[in-house]
């Protein structure tokens, strides 16, 4: 008895600490986010690069936790719940890793939009954006941390904000580049890290899918809309 207690308690242990991997995960690539768009705000070309050099972290910590996980399933073959936490795990790993590669992108065209003049309050959208991306993400951890279904619904909700938010900045920049063709350079790239975050929001509602996944045992119904039509609107037919 006393070694079937030892042996469940180290493996509790093992499930802890793949979860604290992932939240450590999680806050690397919050930091990732805000500091991308922080750099492009100031100017800080030297945050830009630094971001894009740090991200070999998330990477590292992705193959570490995809490790532990596959390494758990062979020793303890887990059941039921833990099974389940066990496959959520790696599919938010993934997700995680994504979303940093995305924030990489954004402080990547940070460094070559600083070599333009970008309109005038176009930064500032960006920011706002990121900064909602950023409170989705921490929603969406704090979401699996604590096994909390409502939350993660909620979330799914959210990132139809996003997607509206995006929408918008894309008819800002549209907007520059019509009235001023000097602005098509920079408005590109503003409307790329743009949809970078739109794209973040994607990958952190498959996180919120995880943590229902994981608690329920179901995956939630994919009602919310897929893709992005405003690319393809006339801008005329906007009010």
């Amino acid at each position: 008895m006393i070694e079937k207690d030892h042996i469940h308690s180290a493996f509790d242990q093992d499930l802890k600490n793949l979860q604290a991997s992932v939240m450590r995960m999680g806050g690397l690539v919050e930091a990732s986010i805000i500091n991308s768009s922080i750099a492009l705000a100031d100017s800080d070309e030297e945050l830009a690069r630094k971001i894009v050099e740090d991200d070999h972290m998330i990477d590292s910590l992705e193959t570490e936790i995809n490790l532990a996980a596959l390494e758990l399933s062979a020793l303890r073959q887990p059941i039921a719940q833990d099974l389940r936490f066990v496959f959520a795990v790696l599919k938010i790993a993934t997700n995680l890793e994504r979303i940093g590669d995305y924030a990489k992108n954004v402080a990547k065209r940070t460094t070559v939009l600083l070599q333009t003049s970008p309109p005038d309050g176009a930064t500032a959208s960006i920011l706002r954006l990121a900064r909602s991306v950023q409170v989705l993400l921490k929603d969406s951890l704090d979401s699996f941390a604590e096994r909390d279904v409502e939350k993660a619904r909620e979330i799914i909700v959210r990132d139809h904000d996003i997607d509206l938010m995006y929408n918008s900045l894309f008819r800002e920049f549209l907007t520059y580049m019509m009235e001023d063709p000097r602005s098509i350079t920079p408005s590109m790239h503003l409307h790329f890290m743009a949809k970078n975050l739109e794209r973040s929001g994607d990958h952190i509602t498959s996180v919120a899918e995880q943590v229902i996944f994981l608690a329920t045992g179901e995956m939630p119904k994919d009602d919310r809309p897929v893709g992005d039509t405003t690319p393809f609107e006339s801008v005329e037919s906007k009010p």
